[in-house]
C-alpha cells in the first residue's frame, strides 16, 4: 500500500485504496471516494463478567458516522474558508511547497509556480462548491485538500496539492521476503517485523 503524507505535517492526507489520477498540468492529485455509513461500538468480550445486565446493555451502545471514506480513513479534519482567508491561506501554503522543492527539486519550481496560479483562480472563482480538510494535526501551514462532487451529486472526490506530498510505502508480510536483502543492509532482523516502511521525501514528477 501507499499512504500519501502531508509534505509539512506529516499527516496522512489517502492511499492508494482510493482511485487516484494525476491532473493534466500536474499540479493536483484527484481522489475519488464514496459517502458511507460506518457503525462503531464496543466488543462484548470487553465487557466485564460481573457487569449487570443494564450495564452490559449500556456500555454495548452502538453509534453510526456517515462521511466520505478519504476522510474518515484518514482521520481528515473539517475545516473552513472564505475566499479572503483562503487567499491568505494559499499564498503561505504555496511559498512553503516552493522552498521544499528548491531543496529537493529545484528543476520543478518555475513549472509549478506557473501552473498553480490558474489553478488557484479556479478555486477561488468556485470556493463556495468546495468543502476543506486539513490532515489529522490540524497544522496551520499543512495542505488543505478540497471536497467536491461529481455532476451527478453523489460521488465525492478530493484534490490535493501533488507537490505537497511524499509517499509512504508499506509492505505487508506477505511481501516480507522481497525486502530481505534491504532488512539486512539496514541491519534489521527479518524476524522481528511484520511491516516495512520506506520513505521517500518527495515524489518523482
Amino acid at each position: 500500500m501507499i499512504i500519501y503524507r502531508d509534505l509539512i505535517s506529516g499527516d496522512e492526507m489517502f492511499s492508494d485504496a482510493f482511485k487516484v489520477k494525476e491532473s493534466e498540468n500536474g499540479i493536483f492529485f484527484e481522489v475519488e471516494g464514496k459517502t458511507v455509513t460506518r457503525t462503531e461500538g464496543f466488543d462484548d468480550s470487553l465487557i466485564a463478567a460481573n457487569a449487570s445486565a443494564e450495564e452490559a446493555t449500556e456500555g454495548n451502545e452502538s453509534s453510526t458516522i456517515s462521511g466520505v471514506d478519504i476522510v474518515l480513513n484518514h482521520k481528515l479534519q473539517e475545516t473552513g474558508f472564505d475566499k479572503k482567508q483562503y487567499m491568505t491561506y494559499i499564498k503561505d501554503y504555496v511559498k512553503a511547497v516552493k522552498a521544499k522543492l528548491q531543496e529537493t527539486k529545484p528543476d520543478r519550481v518555475e513549472s509549478f509556480m506557473a501552473d498553480i496560479q490558474p489553478e488557484v483562480k479556479k478555486i477561488l472563482g468556485n470556493i463556495k462548491n468546495y468543502q476543506f480538510f486539513t490532515g489529522e494535526s490540524m497544522n496551520p501551514e499543512g495542505m488543505v485538500g478540497l471536497l467536491d462532487y461529481r455532476e451527478d451529486g453523489i460521488t465525492p472526490f478530493m484534490l490535493f496539492f501533488k507537490d505537497g506530498l511524499e509517499i509512504e510505502k508499506c509492505v505487508s508480510a506477505m511481501k516480507w521476503e522481497r525486502l530481505d536483502t534491504f532488512l539486512k543492509l539496514q541491519s534489521v532482523p527479518a524476524g522481528e517485523h511484520q511491516y516495512a516502511t520506506v520513505h521517500t521525501h518527495s515524489l518523482d514528477f
